[in-house]
Protein backbone atom coordinates (compact mmCIF):
# COMPACT_ATOMS: atom_id res chain seq x y z
CA UNK A 1 0.00 0.00 0.00
CA UNK A 2 1.57 3.54 -1.05
CA UNK A 3 2.24 5.90 1.70
CA UNK A 4 1.49 9.77 0.91
CA UNK A 5 3.38 12.77 2.44
CA UNK A 6 2.77 13.44 6.17
CA UNK A 7 0.47 16.07 7.04
CA UNK A 8 -0.18 18.37 9.89
CA UNK A 9 -3.32 16.90 10.53
CA UNK A 10 -6.46 14.55 9.13
CA UNK A 11 -9.78 15.19 8.89
CA UNK A 12 -12.14 12.38 8.54
CA UNK A 13 -15.49 14.19 7.41
CA UNK A 14 -15.96 16.81 4.38
CA UNK A 15 -19.05 18.14 6.31
CA UNK A 16 -20.61 20.93 8.06
CA UNK A 17 -17.68 21.22 10.37
CA UNK A 18 -14.78 19.13 8.93
CA UNK A 19 -14.92 21.72 6.24
CA UNK A 20 -14.57 25.23 8.03
CA UNK A 21 -12.24 23.34 10.50
CA UNK A 22 -10.01 22.23 7.63
CA UNK A 23 -10.36 25.91 6.02
CA UNK A 24 -9.34 27.50 9.01
CA UNK A 25 -6.12 25.36 9.85
CA UNK A 26 -5.16 26.44 6.43
CA UNK A 27 -5.63 30.15 7.56
CA UNK A 28 -3.13 29.00 9.86
CA UNK A 29 -0.88 27.77 7.95
CA UNK A 30 -0.98 23.61 8.42
CA UNK A 31 -0.67 21.11 5.59
CA UNK A 32 -4.56 19.18 5.83
CA UNK A 33 -6.20 16.05 4.55
CA UNK A 34 -9.68 15.77 4.17
CA UNK A 35 -11.20 12.02 3.64
CA UNK A 36 -14.75 11.40 3.32
CA UNK A 37 -16.14 8.02 2.02
CA UNK A 38 -18.61 10.70 0.21
CA UNK A 39 -18.37 11.50 -3.23
CA UNK A 40 -17.90 15.51 -2.59
CA UNK A 41 -18.15 17.69 0.09
CA UNK A 42 -21.18 18.15 2.14
CA UNK A 43 -23.00 15.47 0.79
CA UNK A 44 -23.98 13.77 4.33
CA UNK A 45 -26.08 15.68 6.79
CA UNK A 46 -24.80 19.11 5.77
CA UNK A 47 -27.25 18.31 2.39
CA UNK A 48 -30.27 18.14 4.61
CA UNK A 49 -30.06 20.78 6.82
CA UNK A 50 -32.25 23.61 6.36
CA UNK A 51 -30.22 26.31 6.55
CA UNK A 52 -31.09 27.70 9.79
CA UNK A 53 -28.16 29.78 11.85
CA UNK A 54 -29.16 30.55 15.55
CA UNK A 55 -27.29 31.73 18.38
CA UNK A 56 -30.17 30.88 20.31
CA UNK A 57 -29.61 28.26 23.03
CA UNK A 58 -29.35 27.48 26.37
CA UNK A 59 -25.91 26.20 26.60
CA UNK A 60 -23.59 29.43 26.87
CA UNK A 61 -20.75 27.76 25.04
CA UNK A 62 -22.50 27.10 21.89
CA UNK A 63 -24.14 30.65 21.90
CA UNK A 64 -20.86 31.98 21.84
CA UNK A 65 -19.46 29.53 18.83
CA UNK A 66 -22.39 30.35 16.78
CA UNK A 67 -22.20 33.98 17.75
CA UNK A 68 -19.27 33.64 15.41
CA UNK A 69 -20.79 31.55 12.64
CA UNK A 70 -23.53 34.18 12.46
CA UNK A 71 -20.76 36.45 11.81
CA UNK A 72 -19.18 34.38 9.28
CA UNK A 73 -22.08 33.74 7.40
CA UNK A 74 -23.55 37.50 7.23
CA UNK A 75 -19.81 39.33 6.09
CA UNK A 76 -19.44 35.83 3.84
CA UNK A 77 -20.78 37.47 0.61
CA UNK A 78 -18.88 40.82 1.41
CA UNK A 79 -15.13 39.43 2.62
CA UNK A 80 -15.32 36.40 -0.54
CA UNK A 81 -17.45 37.39 -3.21
CA UNK A 82 -19.87 34.25 -2.93
CA UNK A 83 -23.31 34.72 -2.95
CA UNK A 84 -24.56 32.46 -0.03
CA UNK A 85 -28.18 33.72 0.26
CA UNK A 86 -27.33 35.06 3.45
CA UNK A 87 -30.82 36.63 5.56
CA UNK A 88 -30.86 37.56 8.95
CA UNK A 89 -34.45 37.12 9.41
CA UNK A 90 -34.18 36.08 13.09
CA UNK A 91 -35.38 33.69 15.34
CA UNK A 92 -38.80 33.51 17.04
CA UNK A 93 -39.46 30.86 20.01
CA UNK A 94 -43.26 30.99 21.08
CA UNK A 95 -45.43 30.22 23.70
CA UNK A 96 -48.74 29.25 23.48
CA UNK A 97 -48.66 27.32 26.97
CA UNK A 98 -47.12 28.89 30.34
CA UNK A 99 -44.69 26.07 31.10
CA UNK A 100 -43.45 27.47 27.43
CA UNK A 101 -42.98 30.64 27.85
CA UNK A 102 -41.75 30.09 31.72
CA UNK A 103 -38.87 28.22 29.79
CA UNK A 104 -37.95 30.97 27.09
CA UNK A 105 -38.24 33.99 29.76
CA UNK A 106 -35.65 31.96 32.46
CA UNK A 107 -33.78 32.04 29.30
CA UNK A 108 -33.05 35.08 28.35
CA UNK A 109 -30.90 36.90 31.37
CA UNK A 110 -27.94 34.14 30.51
CA UNK A 111 -28.60 34.34 26.76
CA UNK A 112 -28.25 38.20 26.84
CA UNK A 113 -24.93 37.43 29.05
CA UNK A 114 -23.32 35.37 26.77
CA UNK A 115 -24.04 37.80 24.35
CA UNK A 116 -27.22 36.87 22.20
CA UNK A 117 -29.53 40.09 21.34
CA UNK A 118 -32.59 38.51 22.66
CA UNK A 119 -35.74 39.75 24.19
CA UNK A 120 -39.27 38.59 25.37
CA UNK A 121 -42.01 39.95 23.78
CA UNK A 122 -45.64 39.85 24.99
CA UNK A 123 -48.31 38.74 22.74
CA UNK A 124 -49.07 42.06 21.31
CA UNK A 125 -45.32 43.23 21.13
CA UNK A 126 -44.88 39.85 19.26
CA UNK A 127 -47.81 40.34 16.77
CA UNK A 128 -45.91 43.69 15.41
CA UNK A 129 -42.97 42.05 14.89
CA UNK A 130 -45.13 38.57 13.33
CA UNK A 131 -48.87 39.69 12.31
CA UNK A 132 -49.46 36.25 10.72
CA UNK A 133 -48.87 34.55 14.11
CA UNK A 134 -52.73 32.65 15.27
CA UNK A 135 -53.41 35.14 18.23
CA UNK A 136 -55.24 32.91 20.17
CA UNK A 137 -53.58 31.76 23.20
CA UNK A 138 -50.70 33.75 22.06
CA UNK A 139 -48.73 34.46 25.69
CA UNK A 140 -45.39 35.85 23.97
CA UNK A 141 -41.93 34.77 22.80
CA UNK A 142 -38.47 35.66 22.33
CA UNK A 143 -36.95 37.24 19.37
CA UNK A 144 -33.34 37.76 18.34
CA UNK A 145 -33.06 39.30 15.75
CA UNK A 146 -29.41 38.10 14.64
CA UNK A 147 -30.38 34.89 14.10
CA UNK A 148 -30.62 33.91 10.12
CA UNK A 149 -30.62 31.70 7.25
CA UNK A 150 -28.58 30.41 4.21
CA UNK A 151 -28.11 28.02 1.74
CA UNK A 152 -26.02 25.12 3.31
CA UNK A 153 -24.51 23.83 0.10
CA UNK A 154 -24.00 27.02 -1.02
CA UNK A 155 -21.91 28.14 2.41
CA UNK A 156 -20.48 24.78 2.19
CA UNK A 157 -19.28 24.85 -1.24
CA UNK A 158 -17.95 28.15 -0.46
CA UNK A 159 -15.93 26.90 2.55
CA UNK A 160 -14.59 24.45 0.30
CA UNK A 161 -13.53 26.25 -2.47
CA UNK A 162 -11.35 28.55 -0.01
CA UNK A 163 -9.75 25.36 1.48
CA UNK A 164 -8.90 24.55 -1.55
CA UNK A 165 -7.34 27.59 -2.74
CA UNK A 166 -5.20 27.32 0.57
CA UNK A 167 -4.09 23.58 -0.32
CA UNK A 168 -6.39 21.50 1.57
CA UNK A 169 -6.18 18.36 -0.26
CA UNK A 170 -9.15 16.58 -0.01
CA UNK A 171 -9.97 12.85 -0.92
CA UNK A 172 -13.61 11.89 -1.81
CA UNK A 173 -14.56 8.37 -2.47
CA UNK A 174 -11.92 6.94 0.20
CA UNK A 175 -13.39 5.80 3.47
CA UNK A 176 -10.91 5.65 6.27
CA UNK A 177 -10.39 1.85 6.85
CA UNK A 178 -8.16 1.95 10.17
CA UNK A 179 -6.09 3.84 11.97
CA UNK A 180 -2.49 3.21 13.05
CA UNK A 181 -1.38 3.73 16.41
CA UNK A 182 2.12 3.49 18.23
CA UNK A 183 1.82 3.23 21.91
CA UNK A 184 -1.19 5.61 22.83
CA UNK A 185 -0.38 8.29 20.02
CA UNK A 186 -1.94 8.71 16.39
CA UNK A 187 0.80 7.87 13.71
CA UNK A 188 -1.39 7.35 10.47
CA UNK A 189 -4.63 6.52 8.35
CA UNK A 190 -5.32 4.25 6.74
CA UNK A 191 -8.22 3.98 3.54
CA UNK A 192 -9.11 1.46 1.12
CA UNK A 193 -6.41 3.05 -1.43
CA UNK A 194 -3.10 4.92 1.10
CA UNK A 195 -1.83 5.32 3.92
CA UNK A 196 -0.96 8.95 5.45
CA UNK A 197 0.97 9.77 8.05
CA UNK A 198 -0.21 12.23 10.51
CA UNK A 199 0.45 12.98 14.23
CA UNK A 200 -3.04 14.56 14.37
CA UNK A 201 -6.30 12.78 13.51
CA UNK A 202 -9.75 15.30 13.80
CA UNK A 203 -12.99 13.10 13.84
CA UNK A 204 -15.63 15.42 12.40
CA UNK A 205 -17.16 11.93 10.98
CA UNK A 206 -21.11 13.56 12.17
CA UNK A 207 -23.24 10.55 11.83
CA UNK A 208 -20.31 7.83 11.43
CA UNK A 209 -18.33 9.20 14.64
CA UNK A 210 -18.86 6.38 16.93
CA UNK A 211 -17.01 4.38 14.44
CA UNK A 212 -14.09 6.27 13.85
CA UNK A 213 -13.86 6.28 17.52
CA UNK A 214 -13.84 2.15 17.77
CA UNK A 215 -10.84 2.45 15.31
CA UNK A 216 -8.66 4.03 18.51
CA UNK A 217 -10.42 2.08 20.71
CA UNK A 218 -12.43 4.90 22.53
CA UNK A 219 -16.39 4.11 22.27
CA UNK A 220 -18.23 7.57 22.24
CA UNK A 221 -21.75 8.33 23.19
CA UNK A 222 -23.12 9.40 19.91
CA UNK A 223 -25.67 8.12 18.14
CA UNK A 224 -27.65 8.89 14.92
CA UNK A 225 -31.46 9.67 14.69
CA UNK A 226 -33.30 10.46 11.49
CA UNK A 227 -35.17 13.87 10.95
CA UNK A 228 -37.52 14.82 8.20
CA UNK A 229 -38.30 18.36 6.37
CA UNK A 230 -39.80 19.80 3.54
CA UNK A 231 -40.57 22.40 0.99
CA UNK A 232 -43.30 23.80 -0.04
CA UNK A 233 -44.50 25.52 -3.41
CA UNK A 234 -43.54 29.36 -3.59
CA UNK A 235 -45.98 32.07 -2.35
CA UNK A 236 -45.64 35.67 -1.72
CA UNK A 237 -43.57 36.83 0.87
CA UNK A 238 -45.38 37.02 4.43
CA UNK A 239 -42.82 35.67 6.59
CA UNK A 240 -39.32 37.07 7.85
CA UNK A 241 -38.18 35.50 10.47
CA UNK A 242 -37.77 31.38 11.46
CA UNK A 243 -40.80 29.99 13.68
CA UNK A 244 -40.23 27.90 16.73
CA UNK A 245 -42.79 25.77 18.34
CA UNK A 246 -41.81 24.24 21.41
CA UNK A 247 -44.85 22.35 22.63
CA UNK A 248 -44.49 18.87 22.74
CA UNK A 249 -47.48 17.32 20.49
CA UNK A 250 -48.11 15.63 17.69
CA UNK A 251 -45.25 12.89 18.00
CA UNK A 252 -43.32 15.92 18.01
CA UNK A 253 -40.71 17.88 20.63
CA UNK A 254 -40.99 20.93 18.55
CA UNK A 255 -41.54 22.13 15.05
CA UNK A 256 -39.56 25.10 13.03
CA UNK A 257 -39.99 27.10 9.82
CA UNK A 258 -38.96 29.58 7.82
CA UNK A 259 -39.67 31.77 4.18
CA UNK A 260 -37.23 31.60 1.33
CA UNK A 261 -36.87 34.72 -0.27
CA UNK A 262 -38.19 33.45 -3.49
CA UNK A 263 -41.50 32.06 -1.62
CA UNK A 264 -41.17 28.52 -0.64
CA UNK A 265 -41.40 27.38 3.01
CA UNK A 266 -39.19 25.10 4.52
CA UNK A 267 -39.88 22.78 7.16
CA UNK A 268 -39.26 20.22 9.88
CA UNK A 269 -40.39 18.97 13.30
CA UNK A 270 -38.26 17.07 15.90
CA UNK A 271 -39.81 13.26 16.52
CA UNK A 272 -40.92 12.43 19.69
CA UNK A 273 -40.29 9.79 20.76
CA UNK A 274 -36.60 9.50 18.91
CA UNK A 275 -35.86 7.73 16.02
CA UNK A 276 -32.67 5.88 16.05
CA UNK A 277 -30.70 4.42 13.18
CA UNK A 278 -29.35 5.48 9.91
CA UNK A 279 -32.44 5.04 7.83
CA UNK A 280 -33.18 7.81 5.41
CA UNK A 281 -36.21 7.06 3.77
CA UNK A 282 -39.23 9.25 3.96
CA UNK A 283 -42.06 8.57 5.89
CA UNK A 284 -45.87 8.59 5.59
CA UNK A 285 -46.43 10.13 9.59
CA UNK A 286 -43.92 13.48 9.11
CA UNK A 287 -46.32 15.34 6.59
CA UNK A 288 -49.39 15.18 8.57
CA UNK A 289 -48.04 15.84 11.83
CA UNK A 290 -45.56 18.83 10.71
CA UNK A 291 -48.49 20.26 8.70
CA UNK A 292 -51.05 20.47 11.63
CA UNK A 293 -48.56 22.24 13.71
CA UNK A 294 -47.75 24.73 10.93
CA UNK A 295 -50.77 25.48 10.05
CA UNK A 296 -52.23 25.70 13.79
CA UNK A 297 -49.16 29.12 14.10
CA UNK A 298 -49.49 30.57 11.06
CA UNK A 299 -53.69 29.50 9.56
CA UNK A 300 -52.54 31.55 6.46
CA UNK A 301 -50.68 28.18 5.57
CA UNK A 302 -53.31 25.59 5.03
CA UNK A 303 -53.98 25.15 1.20
CA UNK A 304 -50.13 26.04 0.55
CA UNK A 305 -48.65 22.65 -1.66
CA UNK A 306 -45.81 20.89 -0.42
CA UNK A 307 -43.25 20.03 -3.24
CA UNK A 308 -41.34 17.83 -1.90
CA UNK A 309 -40.29 15.74 1.82
CA UNK A 310 -36.61 14.39 3.00
CA UNK A 311 -34.62 12.36 5.66
CA UNK A 312 -31.14 13.32 7.11
CA UNK A 313 -29.46 12.07 10.28
CA UNK A 314 -29.00 14.36 13.68
CA UNK A 315 -25.71 12.78 15.73
CA UNK A 316 -26.99 12.54 18.71
CA UNK A 317 -25.04 13.53 22.11
CA UNK A 318 -26.72 12.27 25.39
CA UNK A 319 -27.14 16.22 26.47
CA UNK A 320 -28.14 18.02 23.13
CA UNK A 321 -24.56 19.37 23.26
CA UNK A 322 -21.39 18.73 20.88
CA UNK A 323 -18.49 16.87 22.37
CA UNK A 324 -15.22 18.48 21.49
CA UNK A 325 -11.57 18.32 22.93
CA UNK A 326 -8.73 16.34 22.46
CA UNK A 327 -8.43 12.66 23.65
CA UNK A 328 -7.03 11.72 26.88
CA UNK A 329 -6.56 8.23 25.75
CA UNK A 330 -4.87 8.79 22.34
CA UNK A 331 -2.38 11.53 21.63
CA UNK A 332 -3.26 13.20 18.29
CA UNK A 333 -6.97 12.70 18.58
CA UNK A 334 -9.48 15.40 18.50
CA UNK A 335 -13.11 14.90 18.62
CA UNK A 336 -15.46 16.96 17.25
CA UNK A 337 -18.50 14.96 17.07
CA UNK A 338 -22.46 14.91 18.31
CA UNK A 339 -22.98 18.10 17.13
CA UNK A 340 -27.29 16.75 17.39
CA UNK A 341 -28.41 18.28 13.95
CA UNK A 342 -26.68 21.83 14.51
CA UNK A 343 -23.33 21.26 12.59
CA UNK A 344 -24.29 23.61 10.00
CA UNK A 345 -24.93 26.76 12.34
CA UNK A 346 -22.05 25.92 14.67
CA UNK A 347 -19.32 24.37 11.71
CA UNK A 348 -17.71 27.73 11.03
CA UNK A 349 -17.00 28.97 14.38
CA UNK A 350 -16.48 25.62 15.84
CA UNK A 351 -13.88 25.43 13.28
CA UNK A 352 -11.66 28.30 14.06
CA UNK A 353 -11.83 26.86 17.73
CA UNK A 354 -10.63 23.69 16.38
CA UNK A 355 -7.58 25.56 14.40
CA UNK A 356 -6.73 27.40 17.43
CA UNK A 357 -6.26 23.93 19.09
CA UNK A 358 -4.23 21.99 16.48
CA UNK A 359 -1.93 24.94 15.61
CA UNK A 360 -1.35 25.63 19.41
CA UNK A 361 -0.95 29.37 18.95
CA UNK A 362 -2.64 29.66 22.22
CA UNK A 363 -6.16 29.24 23.57
CA UNK A 364 -7.66 32.24 25.36
CA UNK A 365 -9.65 32.23 28.67
CA UNK A 366 -12.78 31.89 26.66
CA UNK A 367 -11.69 28.85 24.64
CA UNK A 368 -10.66 27.15 27.55
CA UNK A 369 -14.30 27.36 29.10
CA UNK A 370 -15.63 26.79 25.56
CA UNK A 371 -13.81 23.34 25.96
CA UNK A 372 -14.62 22.77 29.23
CA UNK A 373 -18.69 23.06 28.84
CA UNK A 374 -18.26 20.88 25.81
CA UNK A 375 -15.52 18.19 26.72
CA UNK A 376 -15.97 15.33 26.25
CA UNK A 377 -15.28 14.03 29.90
CA UNK A 378 -18.02 16.34 31.64
CA UNK A 379 -20.91 14.12 33.07
CA UNK A 380 -23.53 15.07 30.71
CA UNK A 381 -25.73 16.51 33.72
CA UNK A 382 -27.40 19.42 32.31
CA UNK A 383 -29.35 19.34 29.10
CA UNK A 384 -29.94 21.71 26.14
CA UNK A 385 -33.00 23.23 26.05
CA UNK A 386 -33.85 24.42 23.13
CA UNK A 387 -32.48 21.37 21.06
Amino acid sequence: MAQRTAFDAIIVGAGSVGVPAAWAMALAGLRILVLDGLRSACQGSNKTAIGGIRATHSEPAKIRICLRSLEIASTWEDTYGDPIDWRAGGYAFLAYAQSEAQILQELVVPQQASGLSIAWHDAEELLSIIPVLRREGLLGGTFAPGDGICSPLLLGHAIYEQARRLGVQFRFGEPVTSVQLRGDRVHAVITDRERYATPILVNAAGPWAASVGEMVGLHHPVRPESHEAGITEPVAPFLQPMIVDIASSDGAANCYFFQLPTGQLLFSLTPSPPIPGFDCRETSSFLPAASRRMIRLVPRLAGVRVRRTWRGLYPMSPDGSPLVGWSREINGYLMAIGMCGQGFMLGPGLGELLARLVSEDGLSSDDRQLLCALSPYRDFADSERLR
